[in-house]
């Protein structure tokens, strides 16, 4: 049974950092098109990264820089760092992965992704 159980959320002072992990059952994280999503209270789930089975990486404005999306080592999780955190990045964070390997276009749209997982709350604050 495929599955998506994120992980590494919490709440964090601004300027800290979080390294967020997706494990994925049932599902090859370097074989397919993966991504991470959030969505903050009161706004639509917005597109921060996605991760494409070629290793190519697409990122939301803004977010370059500051977040980095890979895969572990043990290739079988998806990996999110996040640095120099702002309250305004506090949401709750959520994995998806696609059942095609490429996603390099329109690959912040919610539509492109078939699994989720539940999400992990990321709190940024003083």
């Amino acid at each position: 049974q495929m599955q998506l159980v994120e992980s590494g959320g919490g709440s964090v002072q601004p300027g800290g950092s979080l390294r967020l992990s997706c494990a994925a059952s049932g599902y090859s994280v370097i074989s397919h098109c993966m991504a991470w999503f959030r969505q903050a209270p009161g706004k639509e789930r917005e597109g921060i990264a996605s991760l494409n089975s070629a290793g190519h990486t697409n990122y939301g404005p803004s977010l370059k820089g500051r977040f980095a999306i890979s895969n572990d080592r043990s290739q079988t999780a998806l990996i999110l760092h996040m640095n120099s955190l702002t309250p305004e990045d506090t949401a709750v964070y959520y994995c998806a992965g696609s059942a095609y390997p490429g996603c390099d276009v329109l690959w912040d749209s919610e539509r492109r992704y078939d699994y989720w997982g539940q999400g992990t709350q990321v709190t940024v604050s003083s």
